[in-house]
Order: structure tokens, then C-alpha cells, then sequence
């Protein structure tokens, strides 16, 4: 491992100064009408910039996520707010049209994270026959077995395949490592290709028409009650955002002690966890608000405000990335590409016997391999509607995520004994 050295900057003030920065400079060059700028963006989405540039500057010691609380303020507080700026005029039955696709992508996902880990298991083994050298909680299998957990579900599931398998702490904060890089560089591959779908859904000869009839839909609406925001607009709008996501807390400190205390049992579905207690509850109340006047708050910029908020999260999800750390371990690194390579393999193919849009395929994915915090992102970088529709299949992850992880847990504890 490399030695831990503090980062350059250590005040989180000052990082999310830097932050901010990074964020006005990404956008200003983005709409200048500088030749080099309008190149250079036709092929890089401004949204892999906000979250790359950050991990830059972390692998670079400049900034250090680990260290910094910048991504639970942004997870836990701006994230709530953004899904209920972008809910409160999501038009649910254009979403409840969209059709059984977008779970067949999503479940198709899991199969290739499940099937996956065996596979590049047992080919990194055939490279490398000491990966099996660990024994007792060393053993390579137990520890992967959490990532498997973090890819279909998220921290909790992943937790329970700690508890249930026994990995030695050391292995498991390996297993991290490989998590954080391996699925924060498909997060990137992810957000390259959702600026540009048309490609990808020629070759999967997809039905785009829902999608796009949707945000079209969307967009006719937003252009027909805009106006300039006065300053009440504006505060209300953040009152909103933020009154929720404050109810949100105060529910989530309520149930997720009480079903701790109360049905243990139900810890695998995440029902223990706050941070899924405050996802669930702000999107159901932003949902709930699409129904009343609230909808009109989209006339005076409320999901634009909603973007601003899922783009410092962006920021800081990239700051949790550091480039140089597959230097310290690349087999296992190599272990998790060859994963994601496969899941990803497994969705491309289905979504090319199903032609299913790229849309399926990116939120799909990305609500197995990223979950809640990140699979709105994703879904919001073809258009802010249809953010929801990462939360939807997230959740659903949570709810699968220990069952699949403990299948895939199982097959490569099977192969290690071969």
C-alpha cells in the first residue's frame, strides 16, 4: 500500500471553493463559442469533466475525499433536495410508460454482476494461481463477495456479505478500493456515452419513441410556463427542496433505528439505513407534489436549480476517486475489470435481443453498480426527468442485492476449492 500523506488542502471550505470553481469553469468554456471549445465539447460531455477533473486533483494530492465530509454533505443533504426539484414536475405516467424494458436492463445487470465475479474469478486465476493463496478470512472469494454486494445494492448489502462471509479487515479494505475505482470508472464510461445515445441505440435498433416522447413532453411544458425567477421564487423553491429533504431526516431518524431495534431481519433490504429512509421519502414527497401546485415551480427554474445541487454531488464522487491507487494491487484491480467488462457484456447483449434503448441500459447499470446516490445522475444526463427512474431501479437493488451477492459469494467459494 502506499503511504497516506495529507493532501495539499485540508480545509473543506476551501475545497469546495475549488469545487465550485472547477464546476463555473467546466460550464463557461462549455457555451463559449470559441472554436478549440465547441471541438473539444462535441466530444467531451461537460458532465464527465465535473466528476473527472475532481478525481484528477485527488490522485494528484491536491484535494483528498477520504479525508474531506464535502460527499456526505452533498449525498445526504443536496442529493434529497435535487429529487424533489426534479420530481416536483416529473410526469409519472410518461415514466409508467416507459414499459418493462428498463427492468429487464436492470435485472439483467444484476445476472452480470452475479455471473460475473466467478467468471473473472476463475480467469485471473488461470493468469495467477496464487489469488487462492489466502487462507481462512484471507481468502480472495469472501472479499469479493462484498463488492458483489456494493454492485447490486449498496453499503448495507455490502456490509452483510462482510458479516456473512468474514472477510479479514485487511482484504476488505482492498475490496474497497477496487469498488470505489472500478465503478467510478464505469460511472465515467457511462456519462461519455449518455451525451451522446443516438449511436448506441442505432446498434441496438431501439424503440426510442417513449423516451423521447417523454422528455419532449417535458421540455413543451417547461418552454411554456417560463419565466425570470423573482427572488420569493427562488427561495421558495429552495424552501422546498430543503424542507423536504429536513423531513426526510426526520423520518429516516425515526425508522431506521426502529427497524434495527425491531426487525433485524430486515436489514438486508437496507431498511436500517438512513440514507435510504432520506432517498425514498424525498422522492415519494417530490412525486406527491407533482400533483399539486408545486408543479409550477419548474416555470421559474426548479430543476435547473435541482441540476446545480446533482452537479456538486457529481464533484464530489469524482474527489472519491484516486487514479494511482490501482498501483497498489493490480490484480485485484484487473479482477474488477474483467467484472465490469462482463456485466457490461450481459447488458449489451440483452438490450440488443430486447432493443432497448441505451437509456435502459446506463440507468440499469448504473442502479446496480452505483445505486442511489448515483443512478439519478446518470438517468438526469439524458434529462433531468427522468432522474426518477434511476431512483426507482436503486431502490429495487437494495431490495435484491444480498440474495444476488450471496449466490455470487457462494459459486466463487465453490471455485476456490477446485
Amino acid at each position: 500500500m502506499q503511504e497516506q500523506t495529507s493532501p495539499f488542502l485540508t480545509n473543506d471550505a476551501v475545497v469546495f471553493g475549488l469545487l465550485m470553481a472547477i464546476l463555473a469553469f467546466v460550464f463557461a468554456s462549455s457555451a463559449s463559442k470559441h472554436p478549440f471549445w465547441v471541438k473539444f465539447y462535441t466530444y467531451v460531455p461537460t458532465v464527465l469533466l465535473c466528476y473527472f477533473i475532481p478525481a484528477v486533483f485527488n490522485s494528484l494530492g491536491i484535494i483528498s475525499g477520504e479525508s474531506s465530509n464535502l460527499y456526505k454533505v452533498a449525498s445526504r443533504y443536496l442529493l434529497p433536495a435535487s429529487l424533489v426539484l426534479f420530481t416536483i414536475s416529473v410526469d409519472l405516467k410518461g415514466i409508467l410508460r416507459l414499459g418493462p424494458k428498463a427492468l429487464t436492463m436492470f435485472l439483467a445487470g444484476t445476472v452480470g454482476v452475479v455471473l460475473g465475479g466467478p467468471v473473472s474469478m476463475l480467469v485471473v486465476g488461470w493468469i495467477y494461481p496464487d489469488l487462492y493463496s489466502g487462507t481462512g478470512p484471507d481468502e480472495i472469494w469472501r472479499g469479493l463477495s462484498t463488492i458483489a454486494g456494493s454492485w447490486i445494492g449498496g453499503g448495507a448489502n455490502q456490509t452483510a456479505m462482510l458479516e456473512v462471509f468474514g472477510a479479514s479487515p485487511a482484504l476488505f479494505g482492498q475490496m474497497i478500493a477496487v469498488d470505489v475505482l472500478i465503478a467510478n470508472f464505469w460511472m465515467a464510461i457511462l456519462l461519455f456515452w449518455a451525451a451522446k445515445p443516438e449511436k448506441l441505440d442505432k446498434f441496438f435498433k431501439a424503440d426510442t419513441t417513449a423516451i423521447y416522447a417523454l422528455r419532449d413532453r417535458i421540455a413543451k411544458m417547461r418552454e411554456s410556463i417560463i419565466q425570470i425567477p423573482s427572488i420569493k421564487d427562488i427561495l421558495l423553491i429552495l424552501g422546498i427542496g430543503f424542507g423536504v429533504t429536513g423531513l426526510s431526516h426526520w423520518f429516516a431518524d425515526f425508522l431506521a433505528p426502529w427497524f434495527e431495534t425491531n426487525h433485524p431481519e430486515w436489514n438486508q433490504y437496507s431498511l436500517n439505513s438512513a440514507f435510504f429512509w432520506i432517498v425514498v421519502i424525498a422522492t415519494a414527497i417530490g412525486l406527491a407534489l407533482s400533483f399539486t401546485k408545486a408543479r409550477d415551480l419548474e416555470g421559474v427554474g426548479a430543476s435547473r436549480l435541482g441540476s446545480v445541487l446533482l452537479y456538486v454531488l457529481v464533484a464530489t464522487i469524482g474527489m472519491q476517486m484516486d487514479l494511482g491507487a490501482i498501483l497498489d494491487n493490480p490484480i485485484l484491480f484487473l479482477i474488477g475489470l474483467i467484472w465490469i467488462l462482463f456485466h457490461a457484456s450481459i447488458m449489451i447483449l440483452v438490450a440488443w435481443l430486447i432493443k432497448a434503448p441505451f437509456f435502459y441500459v446506463a440507468v440499469g447499470s448504473q442502479a446496480n453498480i452505483g445505486g442511489a446516490a448515483s443512478a439519478p445522475i446518470v438517468a438526469s444526463a439524458f434529462d433531468p426527468s427522468l432522474a426518477p427512474v434511476g431512483v426507482l431501479l436503486a431502490v429495487l437493488g437494495y431490495a435484491i442485492g444480498t440474495y444476488g451477492a450471496y449466490l455470487s459469494g457462494l459459486m466463487m467459494q465453490w471455485l476456490s476449492g477446485l
